[in-house]
């Protein structure tokens, strides 16, 4: 199996491809100050240039693991959800978590299948 490691950062790759997969690191919004839904929103826009850097796009994602903050704006992050997904919704898990640093009130990290 080989492994490919792309869009570095300071204490990560963005994107691992390994054995026909892209796994993507964790990713915030760039504005925390702005709503849940406006963070998932830039969130989901920045996932989709990550996984057209790497190689593939929004419809090949098939699963995905989502870190808020406050379950009670859950509403506001499932509707800019769709709205990105349309009818390729992948799998998905939503942990509520007691701080994600800073102000930002989500964290998502998907993987997707390459191409």
């Amino acid at each position: 199996m080989s492994i490919s490691r792309s869009i570095r950062t300071p204490i990560m790759h963005r994107a691992v491809e390994a054995n026909g997969f892209v796994f993507l690191g964790g990713t915030i919004a760039d504005d925390t100050s702005v709503s849940m839904g406006e963070q998932t929103r830039n969130i989901l826009g920045k996932i989709a240039g990550y996984l057209k850097e790497a190689g593939t796009d929004k419809s090949r994602v098939v699963s995905a693991s989502i870190f808020v903050t406050d379950l009670s704006k859950k509403k506001e992050m499932d509707a800019a959800w769709t709205e990105f997904f349309g009818d390729n919704l992948p799998t998905r898990a939503t942990v509520g978590v007691a701080d994600l640093g800073g102000s930002a009130l989500i964290e998502v990290v998907v993987t997707a299948l390459k191409g």
